[in-house]
């Protein structure tokens, strides 16, 4: 798609480091023992047509500045989207007040200057888009005509949206630590709905990414769109039953999020995660590799720091099977007597792995290895219980035998625990596929409950 450079911005980035600078000289002129400030500013455009209309048209401006003062062990956080004088002063003596009416605390504070990022090179994650709403409009209607035309089966659709997004922040300490960057993140989405007699399946299929170069054809996206939702016609459910369960890989970028999740720092000082005190606990089989990196190029989860300033680094969460690390903000990372990993505002770019893939593993030979079993294209629901790792989805799938798929599955509930499913993964396919931050293949259980008819 074609690009041109832009400035989405009203203002640069000198000019939000002025606005942080004045909000941190206020609050150390007003008392403050420490202090944190951040200004951002966003821009957007975001456009939705339907059965070849276009149905609404959505421009979006914010801008914020915020500060966190603390006066010893005590904290206030006020923010303001009014960059005049009155207003950050004002902004500086809520916080003020806030924190003289909050409870000490002895782990909050700033980050030691050890872990601070004290150089920030520009990450590269700024790719501005020249969208006008007209060309937005056109490439929902190319994705969603492609998706009718694709059959006489397609008639109706939930439609289709392309949105732009752009923002850049600035952000500094009492501490030496300062630095910001621009990013973006743009995309087009299509839900077709198939049709046979009064039977009716919906699908969709979506395009994303920093760079807008890099967005898939959208007449392509349609069309696959429409193919994902005309295989479910037909669909039935299957006897109860235990069998092993292959996860397609969009799908199984959930499994990841759910681990990390229960490797957070916030939920394992809380005790609310089913894996407390997991460090070098083999949870996977030992082929299993999961890694963490700040440094993808392009990368939804890619910062040169987080969000607290903290310099960044790409590690081993799972190696061979075992846990080697957590994600820590540097709160959590003191609540729990540890360091700080780097990852306040959570994981980065999570990439999951297996010794054991071969590059002919693409989902053909997946579905050859799951032999008999459900293949999941779909999951609904919030059953998954950080806390004991309880999981209980309502899915959509296809039957399998033989390696074959025999004919689409819904209205069956498939269930396990965590702990299980992860110790259980028997395979992850090298057809890999990035979901947002989460990046792996389709990934094979061994055995799960289904509930069907």
């Amino acid at each position: 798609m074609s690009t041109s450079n832009p400035n989405p911005f009203l203002h640069d980035q000198a000019q939000l480091r002025t606005v942080v600078h004045e909000l941190l000289s206020r609050a150390r002129a007003s008392g403050a023992s420490d202090a944190v400030a951040e200004v951002s500013e966003s821009s957007g455009l975001s456009v939705s047509v339907r059965l070849g209309e276009l149905e609404t048209i959505e421009r979006t401006r914010d801008r914020s500045a915020s500060i966190a003062v603390y006066k010893g062990s005590r904290r206030g956080f006020a923010t303001t989207s009014d960059l005049s004088d009155s207003a950050l002063q004002e902004a500086v003596s809520r916080a003020l007040d806030l924190a003289n009416h909050t409870a000490e605390d002895p782990f909050s504070a700033l980050p030691d200057e050890d872990d601070l990022a004290h150089r920030t090179p520009d990450p590269a994650l700024f790719y501005p888009w020249a969208l006008t709403a007209e060309r937005a409009t056109e490439i929902a209607l190319s994705a969603e005509s492609a998706a009718r035309e694709a059959s006489p089966l397609i008639q109706n659709t939930e439609g289709a949206s392309v949105y732009s997004h752009h923002s850049h922040f600035f952000l500094a300490n009492t501490r030496d630590f300062e630095g910001g960057y621009a990013h973006s993140r743009h995309g087009f989405w299509v839900a077709p709905i198939a049709r046979q007699a009064d039977y009716m399946q919906r699908d969709d299929w979506s395009s994303s990414g920093r760079d807008p170069s890099g967005l898939a054809d959208p007449e392509a996206v349609g069309r696959y769109a429409a193919q994902r939702a005309l295989s479910r016609l037909g669909a039935r459910a299957i006897p109860t039953g235990t069998y092993p369960v292959l996860f397609d890989a969009p799908i199984a970028a959930g499994l990841v999020s759910s681990l990390a999740r229960a490797l957070s720092g916030g939920a394992l000082y809380r005790k609310a995660s089913f894996l407390v005190d997991s460090l070098g606990t083999q949870v996977f089989p030992d082929h299993i590799n999961l890694e963490d990196n700040p440094f993808v190029e392009k990368g939804i989860g890619s910062v040169p720091f987080d969000e607290e300033g903290v310099r960044v680094q790409r590690r081993q969460i799972i190696r061979d099977g075992v846990v080697e690390g957590y994600f820590l903000s540097t709160y959590s990372a003191r609540k729990l007597g540890m360091r700080t990993t780097g990852n306040s505002g959570g994981s980065h770019n999570l990439v999951l792995t297996s010794r054991l893939t071969n590059p002919s593993d693409q989902l053909p030979q997946m579905l050859r290895k799951l032999h008999t079993g459900l293949f999941v294209t779909e999951v609904m629901g919030q059953g998954v219980n950080g806390l004991t790792g309880d999981y209980s989805r309502g899915v959509f799938g296809y039957w399998v035998n033989c390696g074959e798929i025999v004919h689409p599955v819904e209205e069956v509930t498939i269930a396990g625990n965590l702990r299980d499913m992860f110790r259980g993964v028997v395979a992850l396919g090298a057809d890999a596929y990035v979901q947002g931050s989460r990046a792996t293949g389709s990934l094979l259980i061994d055995r799960m409950t289904i509930a069907g008819c």
